[in-house]
């Protein structure tokens, strides 16, 4: 289970990284008919891995807490809850913008400046998980 919590945190952290360096800024150089297009095709392609590795995420967290209520276990736990509630409050409702062309420049640019949270969250997450894991 140790490797297994390990390479799904370790993808995630990847997956986030590439997001916040290469897909979000990215999508400021479309026009705004070419990326409502490319956006409408990005956003099913990615759910095909995030949303997996998410859930596998949450439950192997989750399995994790109920075995032992360490602070380790609490604390995984609760940051795949954060990451979870940012994810859906904050950033499926601006790819849905996106999506249905309700968008502007900010949106895009707040998409990138708050992705930063997560991606602190699944990288600290990572780390944590491989220092207790090879400690």
């Amino acid at each position: 289970m140790e490797t297994i919590r390990l390479l799904l945190d370790f993808g995630l952290m990847v997956l986030i990284w590439m997001v916040q360096l290469i897909v979000y800024p990215g999508f400021i150089y479309y026009s705004e008919e070419a990326l409502i297009q490319w956006h409408k095709k990005y956003t099913p392609r990615i759910s095909l891995l995030v949303i997996p590795m998410m859930l596998g995420q949450l439950m192997l967290y989750g399995s994790l807490l109920q075995q032992e209520k360490t602070m380790y276990s609490v604390s995984g736990f609760v940051l795949v809850l954060l990451v979870w509630l940012l994810t859906f409050t904050i950033f499926v409702p601006r790819h849905k913008a996106i999506s249905a062309a309700e968008f502007s420049r900010n949106t895009l640019v707040e998409l990138a400046n708050l992705n930063w949270l997560r991606t602190a969250i699944w990288t600290a997450l990572f780390i944590w998980n491989y220092l207790t894991t090879h400690a």
